[in-house]
């Protein structure tokens, strides 16, 4: 009698996770969205975040100097007070620090994935979900929460002789703790919101400081001030009175928004102020003059600073009136013509925000990228959701920044919108919702005729507000109050509902 052949064992399966809602990042907009999920009873989730803390933008940029140019009783959540805040406006590690607390105060670790960077979001028809690869395994989710970021990942511009410069080169957002700047001779691309605070902080200690300015900015003093122990008790034992303090903060910006976005003229009154602040801090005539911006104050972004003039006027700086336009060895050479040596440069030139990469990594229906849908520019349904990319819900989506408030109240405004579209899918028992063509067309139309008439289009400039075909796809042309209202419950006349067409195929790895 013949032998049996010899049975191979196989190993025991495993299943891909799969969780009702994927959320990609852990800044403010992926804790504020693992609060509210929890909050609606919805447990059943992961926060996937690239490093190895919580953070986002105030974990990335720990740069001298680094801190919020919103009050931070309003640069908070709403449910999240915090009365022990040190500053009227607080620094970076004091922002970080409320981050981790807002963690472990509402129990989100658990959910929480380091070092799991995505690498793909896809869409698969038949399963009527999202598939998302990171470097730390795969999941499968019913929903995903993009709330990466626009200030997530830094752009340094690609310039001739760059990659041969002998000396030490890091961005604003990855600052090199280990490389001391004493004695050296240190330039610094771009005069931003980041520029603005790095400049004063290493001014004093390096031997030649040199900035690459192509655009002035305009910059208002900064009325800063430690709060006291005295405020800080009245917050804790009598939480109306920092409510209160909130509330303030936010109705004198919304008063202040309208001149923004409908009214720029009137913003000729505080340029006064920023001449005036210029004048203070600059003696010299000529240099106050390349200071001085040829724009209407608003069109690009306001800084607060009392430190910024000061350092540039001092003895060991030097402000160069043109953009750097290549390195040769250790010298830069700016678009003027002029030459400059170095020992390190510090660029401060910003993000990729109107071409965010994350849309590279994204597809949706029929394998479409989110890049290639976004080709003449970034579009959103309330800022939240995009056609052809169903259950992807954006937090600091497309038009949804601001020039003069605080994004936390964007971010909780599309936290409830997010919150309503799920349990409103989950109440009609459908699979996903994404928006209809002629909704996400009209409310784009109708957002781009406010935007023609606000100060970021009608003020001169060309700003980072604005992608390479001039459209301003970053800000919101109206108050935050009004962003509010639009997004406080999803208007199902706005999409399509999708009901799940195959069963689930269970995964295995064998």
């Amino acid at each position: 009698m013949a032998a049996s052949p010899k049975r191979t064992k196989q190993r025991p399966t495993e299943q891909t996770p799969h969780v009702r809602v994927a959320v990609v990042g852990s800044g403010f907009g992926g804790l504020g969205a693992g609060v509210r999920l929890r909050r609606a009873g919805i447990t059943d989730f992961v926060i996937l975040e690239r490093a190895d803390s919580v953070g986002g933008t105030w974990r990335d940029n720990s740069y001298p100097g680094c801190a919020c140019d919103v009050p931070s009783h309003l640069y908070s959540f709403s449910f999240a007070p915090n009365p022990d805040w040190p500053r009227s406006f607080s620094g970076q590690p004091d922002i970080r620090a409320y981050l981790e607390r807002v963690t472990d105060t509402f129990g989100l670790r658990p959910h929480l994935r380091f070092n799991a960077e995505v690498t793909e979001l896809r869409w698969e028809q038949e399963q009527t979900r999202w598939r998302i690869t990171t470097a730390a395994g795969t999941w499968t989710a019913d929903a995903v929460v993009s709330a990466s970021g626009p200030l997530a990942d830094p752009q340094i511009p690609e310039l001739p002789g760059l990659a041969e410069f002998p000396g030490k080169v890091f961005h604003s957002s990855r600052w090199d703790h280990d490389y001391d700047l004493t004695g050296k001779r240190v330039a610094v691309v771009g005069t931003g919101a980041s520029a603005a605070q790095i400049i004063p902080q290493i001014q004093p200690k390096v031997g030649k400081l040199t900035v690459f300015q192509r655009t002035p900015a305009w910059v208002l003093p900064r009325r800063d001030r430690e709060i006291s122990a005295a405020e800080k008790w009245l917050h804790a034992k009598l939480p109306p009175t920092g409510a209160l303090r909130r509330a303030a903060l936010f109705a004198l910006r919304e008063v202040q928004v309208d001149a923004f976005v409908r009214r720029p003229g009137t913003l000729k009154l505080v340029e006064q102020l920023a001449v005036h602040n210029i004048h203070k801090g600059v003696a010299d005539p000529e240099l106050r003059a390349r200071l001085t911006p040829d724009y209407r104050i608003g069109c690009k972004r306001i800084l607060l600073s009392n430190t910024y003039y000061p350092a540039l006027a001092a003895a060991n700086a030097e402000v160069v009136s043109a953009g750097l336009a290549e390195l040769r060895g250790s010298t830069l050479v700016a678009a003027d013509g002029s030459e400059h040596e170095v020992d390190a440069i510090v660029f401060g030139t910003g993000f990729h925000v109107t071409d965010m990469p994350i849309a590279h990594r994204v597809f949706g229906i029929d394998g479409v990228s989110l890049a290639e849908e976004w080709k003449d520019g970034m579009e959103a349904l309330r800022g939240s959701t995009v056609r052809g990319f169903p259950n992807l819900f954006f937090v600091i989506g497309p038009n949804t920044g601001l020039g003069n408030s605080s994004m936390i109240l964007m971010i909780e405004s599309q936290l409830n919108y997010l919150i309503d579209a799920l349990t409103t899918l989950s109440a009609l028992g459908g699979a996903a919702l994404q928006p209809t063509a002629r909704a996400q067309r009209q409310w784009n139309l109708e957002l781009q005729h406010k935007m023609s008439r606000t100060v970021w289009s009608t003020g001169g400039c060309r700003s980072w507000y604005q992608d390479e075909g001039g459209k301003n796809t970053v800000l919101w042309p109206a108050s935050t109050s009004s962003f509010r209202r639009a997004t406080r419950k999803l208007d199902l006349a706005e999409y399509e509902v999708i009901r799940q067409t195959a069963p689930v195929a269970e995964e295995a790895l064998v």
